[in-house]
């Protein structure tokens, strides 16, 4: 409080910069699904990243560096919090079946990105699932096209 009427009163650029830091929620929401899902491994490898930011800029319209800003900014407030009911909210309230179906689709290409899937991955997966209202036949649909887009024939082991 005490930084804010500072700012306010010294005109800093602090309080303008943290509006212009505001992300559409739904991309916001999808990019923290899709950043946690990442991190659930406890590491970020250079194939999640790279699949992370395509995902966000073939299926939102952006550019890289758009992406990796809302990356940026959705990660940081994964962090903030442990909840990812309220982004599930979001994406529940502002998608259809076949949008929230395609996010499935793009959260499965993610956790198959570095090859393996490992227990947390599978775990949130099928949390994500019912959150989001995604049955578990259209699940499994989704995560079959993903394996192919990715190329892979079977489905990798479970760690």
């Amino acid at each position: 409080m005490l930084e804010y009427l500072k700012d306010a009163l010294l005109g800093s650029n602090k309080s303008e910069k943290k509006s212009q830091k505001i992300t559409d929620p739904v991309k916001l929401a999808s990019a923290a699904l899709l950043a946690r899902a990442a991190w659930l491994d406890g590491k970020l490898d250079s194939a999640e990243e790279v699949a992370l930011i395509g995902l966000m800029v073939e299926r939102f319209s952006l550019n890289e560096t758009e992406a990796k800003d809302i990356i940026a900014e959705a990660t940081e407030d994964v962090d903030n919090g442990n909840d990812i009911y309220k982004y599930t909210k979001v994406v529940r309230n502002s998608f259809d079946n076949s949008e929230r179906v395609a996010l499935m689709e793009m959260l499965w290409q993610l956790v198959y990105s570095d090859g393996e899937l490992h227990d947390f991955e599978a775990t949130l997966m099928r949390r994500l699932a019912g959150l989001l209202y995604v049955d578990d036949r259209e699940s499994g649909a989704a995560r079959k096209r993903a394996l192919e887009k990715l190329g892979v024939g079977e489905y990798p082991t479970v760690r």
